[in-house]
C-alpha cells in the first residue's frame, strides 16, 4: 500500500497580519492537532491555526520538494492565501 504525504499551509487569522506556516506530513489531522496543542513546530506554538491549503503527493521526496517550493515562492503562497480569503468571504 502506498503511503500518502501532504503538503499543507496553515494560517493564523487573529492578527491584523495573516501569518502562514508551510509543512509536510503523512498524517494531516494529527499534525494540525499538534500545531494547535502547542506541540508542533516552535514557530506555531501559542497560536490558533486553520488549514487553508493541502496537496496530496505520493512520495516523501515529492512532498519535501513541493514544501520547499512553497516556502521559497512567497508570491505563490500569497495567491493561495488570497484565494482562501476570497472564497471564505464569499460564503457569508
Amino acid at each position: 500500500m502506498l503511503e500518502k504525504y501532504f503538503v499543507y499551509i496553515i494560517a493564523n487569522l487573529n492578527n491584523k497580519k495573516i501569518i502562514t506556516y508551510v509543512g509536510w506530513t503523512n498524517n494531516l489531522a494529527k499534525r494540525l492537532q499538534l500545531h494547535n496543542s502547542g506541540k508542533g513546530a516552535k514557530f506555531t506554538r501559542g497560536r490558533k491555526w486553520i488549514l487553508i491549503f493541502k496537496k496530496k503527493l505520493l512520495s516523501k521526496k515529492f512532498a519535501m520538494q513541493f514544501e520547499y517550493k512553497l516556502k521559497k515562492d512567497r508570491k505563490f503562497r500569497k495567491e493561495i492565501v488570497n484565494k482562501f480569503i476570497n472564497t471564505t468571504l464569499n460564503c457569508f
